[in-house]
């Protein structure tokens, strides 16, 4: 089994066992953890789940979306048939909206229609959050540029989460922030999680950023080395129980198997310069065997 099955299921188990149940503002309770921390080495094997299917298209396409076209537009997702952030769009008129529990000013959360408006000119968009933050701040060519020319600076740090552009974003930064160093001739990632939707956000997010490492690693010439994470908020909406129990019990019960790897086009030396297509021509999982797939559902 992969180790990274292996760090999941620990978690889940964990969460399930230990966890204390919570309101929140989606109306679906959740089960949480109030802080977790794992270690993985992507140098040495490449994190994602085969105790269910994880599609490695769509999170790929999102990480280049927030860190290489560096978009907050969710067309140019939708363009790549990708989905995942269709709940979050502002609509055609500059109004975004959901049904969320709130606060009633008596600390009471109640189930309340939000509607927000943010202008027309943020139309389509999820406003001032991930790829806008990027883009805005220069983080990826500051980034490479500090790997390449001083590499043993301390200060290697990108912040999605800047309090001026909090209040207009859709959702605020939930993986907010990521700092790198070289060691050893390695590049080593530390990411941090404010709240974290276990089942459904961990797994692709912990495999975009092992990809995110290992492209940054390339185009610097570098080793990917180890990828630390640390969550705020570990959490299992409790609509989602019996499918991380199914999925525990396939960890028990049904084999033995192991991480696939990751292929990136070796001729690419420019970030910018990898294939962010719908094909994805420059980044293939070679090898993945997985157990199918587990449907969660989504509490916007």
């Amino acid at each position: 089994m992969s180790k990274w099955d292996k760090e999941y299921i620990k978690l889940c188990k964990k969460i399930l066992k230990k966890g204390f149940e919570v309101e929140n503002r989606t109306g679906t309770n959740t089960i949480k953890i109030p802080a977790y921390h794992f270690e993985l080495n992507v140098g040495e094997e490449f994190p994602i789940l085969t105790t269910k299917q994880l599609f490695i298209r769509q999170a790929v396409i999102e990480m280049l979306w927030i860190y290489q076209a560096q978009s907050n537009d969710v067309r140019w997702l939708q363009e790549r048939n990708v989905k995942i952030w269709n709940e979050w769009e502002i609509d055609e008129e500059g109004f975004w909206h959901a049904t969320q529990m709130m606060p009633d000013g008596t600390g009471k959360l109640v189930k309340t229609e939000v509607t927000k408006e943010f202008g027309k000119e943020w139309a389509h968009t999820i406003g001032t959050a991930y790829g806008y933050i990027v883009k805005k701040f220069g983080f990826i060519d500051k980034l490479i540029d500090t790997i390449k020319n001083n590499p043993t600076d301390r200060r290697m740090v990108m912040s999605l989460w800047q309090d001026d552009y909090v209040p207009t974003a859709v959702l605020p930064s939930c993986v907010w922030s990521t700092e790198w160093d070289v060691t050893d001739g390695k590049l080593n990632l530390w990411v941090h999680q404010r709240s974290c939707d276990v089942p459904l956000g961990l797994p692709f997010n912990v495999t975009q950023y092992a990809v995110l490492l290992k492209l940054i690693a390339q185009v610097t010439g570098l080793e990917a080395g180890t990828l630390n994470w640390s969550i705020k908020d570990a959490h299992i909406y409790v609509n989602q129980i019996d499918g991380i129990k199914e999925q525990i019990k396939r960890f028990n019960e049904k084999g033995d198997l192991k991480a696939p790897t990751l292929w990136i086009n070796p001729e690419i030396k420019d970030f910018y310069a990898f294939d962010n297509s719908a094909e994805l021509k420059d980044i293939k999982l070679e090898g993945y065997e997985h157990m199918g797939s587990i449907k969660f559902p989504i509490s916007q």
